[in-house]
């Protein structure tokens, strides 16, 4: 009896890391949304970024660095949007898995058209990102790459499940391609925004508005008074569709501009999960085009 439950024993443990789910680490909620459409449950997936927080001032913490520790594949944005707190968790973690050049680091902005790249920065220019505008997550074109390449970095880690990641890709692609037709025939073309912080250029690219100006006089930089009521005498003469901002950033100033302008303010979810609704990528993208239209 002893001897077959030591088999026994021994047969379990070696099934084990067969049945094992890929741990992946994600920074942002967005990301760990698109890994969940193509993992789900084969991978179990850890979120170091809330959606209520500002994601160019988050700070690193002993609980993220034990997740990257433990992590199989390691999912950022890139463009230094996590440059604070990102470099310290690979750095402290000592996990050679997730390192720059490794399979389990996936850097989610190689598949990204990026826009507002700049050759050359200053300290005047403000808090401008050299390597291109990061929040690309508004662009369903931009998604629909990187899902792709999700896809493709756990076939590489997990190739026993290729087929089940490849036909979860393909599901989330038919149902990206259907919203895609309703988000399009809201006829966003030719309305005119201002804007808190500059989040919102993929969105504007993609769907054909504009933004034509900027509380912040410069990314970053807080406005002035003397800014702020320029730019209110703007908005009374050229009235534009609405002033866009989100739940952390300037929304306080977007509603003072708003009562001098009788222009509408509308908060969009920064990232997913950042309103009630917004549980997944797509229905993230719902409540932004609908808060737009």
């Amino acid at each position: 009896m002893r001897s077959i439950l030591v088999v026994f024993c021994l047969m379990l443990a070696c099934a084990t890391p067969a049945c094992a789910a890929l741990n992946v680490v994600a920074t942002l909620p967005w990301i760990a949304s698109l890994a969940k459409e193509i993992g789900k449950d084969k991978i179990s997936v850890t979120t170091l970024v809330k959606p209520s927080q500002d994601p160019h001032t988050v700070e690193a913490k002993p609980s993220m660095i034990l997740a990257g520790r433990k992590a199989d594949l390691l999912m950022y944005n890139g463009l230094d949007l996590e440059i604070g707190y990102l470099p310290l968790i690979m750095e402290s973690s000592k996990n050679p898995k997730v390192m720059p050049g490794r399979p389990g680091n996936f850097d989610c902005s190689r598949f990204v058209k990026v826009i507002d790249k700049h050759a050359h920065v200053e300290r005047s220019m403000g808090d401008v990102h050299p390597l291109g505008n990061p929040h690309y997550h508004y662009s369903p074109s931009n998604m629909a790459r990187v899902a792709e390449g999700m896809t493709n970095a756990l076939c590489d880690l997990d190739p026993s499940n290729a087929g089940f990641y490849r036909s979860n890709l393909k599901s989330f692609s038919a149902r990206l391609a259907e919203r895609q037709k309703n988000w399009r025939s809201q006829n966003l073309a030719g309305h005119r925004y201002i804007a808190y912080h500059k989040l919102f250029e993929y969105l504007a690219a993609e769907f054909g508005f504009k933004i034509v100006a900027y509380v912040e006089p410069k990314p970053g930089i807080p406005p002035s008074a003397a800014h702020v009521e320029s730019l209110i005498e703007r908005m009374k003469a050229d009235k534009p569709d609405g002033i866009l901002t989100t739940g952390f950033y300037g929304k306080r100033e977007s509603e003072t501009i708003a009562q001098k302008t009788g222009v509408k303010v509308i908060t969009l979810p920064a990232d997913v999960g950042g309103a009630p609704g917004t549980g997944d990528w797509v229905s993230f993208m719902d409540l932004v085009i609908a808060s737009l239209k």
